[in-house]
């Protein structure tokens, strides 16, 4: 079965849009969803990953070897050809242990030849893709302490076993969870790049059109995806344009001191919210087709950046998101 296009997806805007900020700058710092069940974000999260064009890998390499920086894993790479692949889409499970994530000895060789092999794990599978968790809040910290760390480095080291192993491991983090169901700690949702939250469909429009889109594609996923692919390739140039446009998009003085004085004005703790801040702005503009970064790009991420990096105040109980529109509007007008 086709999956589901991904302009398809009727409404969520807010996690559309994240997804393609993480698309066109991987190294923003992953996306974490919350939000209601079934309302749609491992599906957009896939349907992204399968609109993305096929990748060149170097032929017999586990480890997503480019043909642009060939030879640069562990090895063995086979050859020096390279053929397409899809962008890795990879799912980790909540019982995963700390050797299938970050890869361990291959004992079955070991015992067979005595020859110490390693056995590259699920960060080496998403490399130049996507590592998606579900329900990221119930998997155990110290597993999303090595994901995030990994993640913000693209590279993986095992130290482990006789083993000493250095490989890349660049990919974009999709974490989701239902906050009824326990909240992240503070410490490591702050390490995500942008925060969405997700709501069901109130509108009864949205509610039947999502049926209906939905028995449609069960119906008949080719003839769904088709109805949808120039939409879809649409999303694609989009994509392109932005990642081509990022490297010289322009960040001025004035737009830093915004971000500055927002972070500053909602208590944002540490320079990781303007980091953050300024690079999805410069995606975003990117993704926009704009020839440089400009207040309302900032300000129109803000939300997504920032809300994960609030304190609780004790005294103020309107949400994250409110604080910072409020103080949008007190600053910017």
């Amino acid at each position: 079965m086709a999956r589901f296009p991904f302009s398809a997806i009727v409404g969520q805007d807010e996690m559309k849009l994240s997804l393609l900020i993480a698309a066109v700058d991987p190294t923003i710092g992953g996306v974490m969803v919350f939000g209601d069940r079934g309302t749609g974000k491992s599906t957009a999260a896939r349907a992204l990953a399968s609109l993305l064009p096929p990748i060149l890998v170097m032929d017999g390499c586990r480890f997503g070897c480019s043909p642009d920086a060939p030879h640069s894993c562990p090895g063995p790479c086979e050859g020096t050809k390279a053929s397409k692949r899809p962008v890795p889409f990879v799912d980790l499970p909540l019982g995963a242990t700390e050797d299938r994530v970050l890869g361990s000895l291959d004992l079955e060789r070991a015992l067979r030849t005595g020859e110490k092999v390693f056995e590259p794990g699920l960060m080496a599978r998403a490399h130049r893709g996507f590592l998606y968790i579900d329900e990221i809040n119930l998997l155990e910290d110290h597993l999303v302490d090595l994901l995030l760390d990994v993640a913000a480095s693209g590279e993986n080291v095992v130290e482990r076993e006789g083993l000493s192993v250095r490989h890349k491991a660049r990919f974009v983090l999709i974490g989701s969870g239902n906050p009824e169901e326990g909240e992240l700690r503070p410490q490591l949702l702050d390490r995500f790049g942008l925060s969405v939250e997700v709501r069901t469909p109130r509108a009864i429009d949205d509610r039947v059109e999502i049926m209906r889109r939905c028995a449609a594609h069960d119906a008949n996923s080719e003839a769904f995806s088709a109805r949808w692919a120039e939409d879809d390739d649409k999303v694609l140039h989009q994509i392109a344009r932005g990642q081509k446009r990022l490297a010289k998009m322009d960040v001025s003085d004035d737009v830093l001191v915004d971000a500055a004085r927002l972070c500053s004005a909602i208590g944002v703790d540490g320079l990781r919210g303007e980091l953050t801040l300024m690079r999805a702005a410069r995606a975003y503009a990117a993704l926009k087709g704009a020839k440089q970064v400009r207040r309302e790009h900032l300000l129109h991420i803000a939300p997504l950046a920032l809300r994960h990096r609030l304190r609780r105040d004790v005294l103020d109980e309107s949400g994250s998101t409110a604080r910072i529109e409020r103080a949008i509007a007190e600053h910017f007008g």
